[in-house]
């Protein structure tokens, strides 16, 4: 008979196991709508092309992720995420205990540079389909209302910190900062013009401060 504290080890140890094949599963599945989204369009990529690009059943895909609008939510919330252990989101909130808006701004602009090559694609990619599909269109609704939160929670930290020119005020701030960060003028300068990223990021930078300061 197995003692108690070894069967709960083992229990645990295959629980784990479990899932970290499960995130190993719809992490091949993301990367494998992402390829074939941004080459073949939203509409000509079915799920089976996915489950069969990414090595599973088409009912795992349905399970996990609903649909195609489901495996563009989660391309989206990946990018959103960056590179590194830390999701991009925590370090930009990090930021803001630098106490200084010029470097703040500097800040957001080099997280600006590391997020947009990998939800800009797939953000153009649903406006872009947002017209001819309800469920990508509730999603570019929605991605942009996040967006313009997540930016005007940012002007709120700006303005507390101070440094900005006289009379301006929240939402301008907000705007500002949503219109700098946006994927269609990350598309502008670095997919249209080929902007190599460090200048782009340099640019945001400027463009938010000659906006927001004297």
């Amino acid at each position: 008979m197995e003692h108690g504290d070894t069967t709960v080890k083992r229990r645990t140890y295959r629980s784990e196991l479990r899932r970290q094949r499960a995130d190993q599963s719809r992490a091949s599945v993301v990367s494998a709508a992402a390829e074939l989204f941004l080459r073949d369009g939203y509409t000509a990529t079915t799920i089976a092309a996915v489950a069969a690009q990414a090595g599973v059943s088409v009912e795992t895909i349905y399970k996990g992720f609903g649909g195609k609008a489901g495996l563009v939510r989660a391309i989206w919330e990946r990018g959103l995420a960056g590179r590194g252990p830390v999701h991009a989101e925590d370090r930009s909130d990090a930021l803001r205990e630098l106490g200084d808006a010029g470097a703040l701004i500097d800040g957001w602009s080099r997280l600006t540079s590391e997020v947009s090559p990998r939800v800009a694609p797939i953000t153009l990619l649903v406006k872009g389909a947002a017209g001819s599909d309800t469920e990508l269109a509730a999603l570019d609704r929605e991605m942009d209302a996040d967006r313009l939160e997540r930016m005007t929670d940012n002007a709120r930290a700006l303005i507390q910190i101070g440094g900005l020119r006289a009379g301006i005020g929240l939402q301008e701030v907000a705007d500002v900062l949503w219109t700098a960060s946006s994927p269609q003028l990350y598309e502008l300068l670095v997919l249209r013009r080929g902007w190599p990223l460090h200048r782009y990021s340099a640019f945001v930078a400027s463009t938010m401060k000659a906006a927001l300061r004297d």
